[in-house]
């Protein structure tokens, strides 16, 4: 085989298996492999995981903090209007080369793949060109899909839904929309009318920024919701964001939950972001932001969480560690039991698989062969961590590696050294 791990501890917590690898996929899993590979790790009882995969992010934006100034305010539609100011100054290599950079650093932290919104508002379409390039040269080690962004509002901004369609035509995968940011409720209802039914007609999927914002009343998932069920989309529509939800009255989620089950629509937090830039208006109590995660799962909805932002006009932090995300996730849903967090660390690998659509992903037999060794033994240990990577393969081929955590130790009668983890065996 081409390459073999050993001693390998999965999430399904079966026990030690070795995984076998070749021709780019998983032959066989089992406790004793009798096989040799041209190479072997050993894992020695790390976690072995589905690569992590990040459902929402904008990497047109990523790396530009401080470009051309810093978000004094750190709000949203600051955010956006510093974006604004920026647009006319960008280049394709500053995109591409950007973009790269960032793509390097998301293979090291075993993050294959990525689903990206690009903004469509500029009529150069200079970030999609970028982002299409991006997605070629990277196609060898990351998925990237690519979602066709009306930043400043489809309706709203002249020429949006034409620029959109460009978009598509250029290589871009899914249609984006986002309704709150049209000027009247009436208009954000039109616009989810308008983009659903053009995705109906071309057979993509939507990913929509839907109700980012304190409001509870900015209600556009239930118009998405039920333009998925109106024109047959079940397991193709996607709500980002839903942070009005977190401000919404039991009693019209208790309707709202169901009709987007019905429909097959997904959630995609974003937690580090959500609790950063909602519930800025309030002074105290002050909510927390993010929509309601468990509520959601139990409810039978598919839940992703998604990064969003690394170092932009929106957020000047992250790195592109989804374990970080899925931490700040656990935290602010309060999803500290054992059921509650591995379900977070499913919302950073195989529950955003499902939204992105990717084929053959998992450790199965048959699955591609791409996986993330942890320096952890379980996904829970994982998060608490924010575990080191010690080896992150694509395709059967090692492409990073990353030294295992330690700390030496000079202390009278103590061990010589502490990896923060709890033998429990």
């Amino acid at each position: 085989m081409d390459l073999i791990i050993r001693r390998a501890a999965l999430a399904d917590s079966r026990g030690l298996v070795d995984i076998g690898m070749e021709a780019g996929r998983i032959a066989a899993i089992e406790p004793h492999l009798a096989a040799t590979a041209r190479e072997e790790i050993d894992a020695n009882g790390s976690l072995v995981t589905a690569p992590f995969v990040d459902a929402h992010f904008h990497m047109d934006a990523t790396l530009s903090y401080g470009l051309p100034r810093v978000n004094a305010s750190g709000t949203l539609l600051e955010g956006i209007a510093l974006w604004g100011e920026l647009k006319p100054d960008l280049t394709q290599e500053a995109l591409v080369g950007r973009a790269l950079q960032y793509c390097d650093w998301a293979v090291a932290r075993g993050l294959l793949a990525i689903r990206s919104h690009v903004d469509v508002c500029d009529p150069r379409l200079l970030a999609v060109e970028a982002l299409v390039e991006v997605k070629r040269r990277v196609k060898p080690y990351l998925d990237l899909q690519l979602v066709a962004f009306p930043q400043d509002g489809v309706l709203r901004s002249a020429g949006a839904f034409e620029n959109l369609k460009r978009a598509i035509a250029m290589g871009v995968d899914v249609v984006g929309g986002i309704p709150h940011f049209e000027r009247t409720m009436a208009d954000g209802a039109a616009s989810v009318k308008l983009l659903c039914e053009y995705a109906a007609e071309q057979g993509l999927r939507v990913d929509m920024h839907c109700d980012e914002s304190d409001d509870p009343m900015s209600r556009h998932i239930e118009t998405l919701a039920a333009e998925t069920h109106r024109l047959g989309l079940h397991g193709r529509v996607t709500g980002s964001h839903l942070t009005s939800m977190h401000s919404m009255d039991n009693y019209y989620v208790s309707k709202l939950i169901p009709l987007m089950r019905e429909a097959g629509v997904a959630a995609i937090a974003n937690p580090l972001i959500n609790i950063t830039l909602q519930g800025r208006s309030d002074t105290y109590p002050k909510r927390r932001g993010m929509t309601r995660v468990p509520e959601l799962m139990a409810g039978g909805i598919t839940v992703a969480f998604g990064h969003d932002c690394v170092m932009d006009p929106w957020y000047s932090l992250g790195s592109g560690d989804m374990l970080e995300v899925a931490h700040m996730g656990l935290h602010v849903a309060q999803m500290t039991g054992v059921d509650a967090m591995r379900a977070c660390f499913d919302a950073v690998t195989k529950n955003p698989a499902r939204i992105l659509g990717l084929e053959d992903y998992g450790i199965e037999v048959g699955c591609n062969a791409d996986c993330v060794v942890l320096d952890a033994r379980d996904p829970i240990e994982a998060i608490r961590l924010r575990a080191a990577r010690t080896a992150v393969v694509r395709r059967g081929k090692v492409v990073s590696r990353s030294p295992a955590v330690r700390a030496t130790l000079a202390l009278e009668g103590r061990p010589s050294e502490v990896d923060f983890r709890i033998d429990r065996r």
